[in-house]
């Protein structure tokens, strides 16, 4: 399957439908720049992404977007950490070997001297319940977003 980012880059990747569980008691941490490139991040970041330290520094935090996220909720979490506060969502990720990972997301805009100079974003184990109820309105929304031509984020 070929993805395609705002940015205007893409890549093909494999999709396996089968989810890696997120392990109890584990927080994966993240930091990136403003324009979403990955600064630093936590060993839970890398064992669950199933990517290398090498292969994750200095790329796009957008690496992880698994094809079943709707691009509005992606648009959501940007315009609300642009103005300075925090986003929180569930997500499912994308893993290198193509299995998938869902994740409650907790992200902060980082502000140094009244500007914003990055994100941190902090996630944990969701409730399942949860993601069974979030997974009909993905679906639903990626419906309408296949109706319109809404940019991917």
């Amino acid at each position: 399957m070929k993805l395609n980012y705002y940015d205007g880059t893409d890549r093909v990747v494999t999709i396996i439908d089968q989810e890696i569980p997120f392990p109890d008691g584990r927080l994966i941490v993240s930091r990136t720049d403003t324009k979403g490139v990955l600064t630093h991040y936590n060993q839970s970041f890398i064992d669950m992404s199933g990517y290398s330290n090498e292969e994750l520094m200095g790329q796009n935090h957008y690496i992880l977007r698994h094809p079943d996220m709707p691009r509005a909720a992606f648009k959501d979490l940007w315009d609300t950490v642009q103005q300075g506060n925090k986003w929180h969502g569930y997500v499912k990720n994308l893993r290198k070997d193509g299995s998938y990972y869902w994740v409650y997301a907790v992200v902060i805009p980082n502000i140094r001297k009244g500007k914003i100079v990055g994100y941190t974003s902090v996630r944990r184990k969701p409730s399942r319940k949860k993601i069974n109820e979030i997974i009909p309105l993905y679906a639903q929304m990626l419906a309408k977003e296949g109706e319109s031509l809404c940019p991917t984020f």
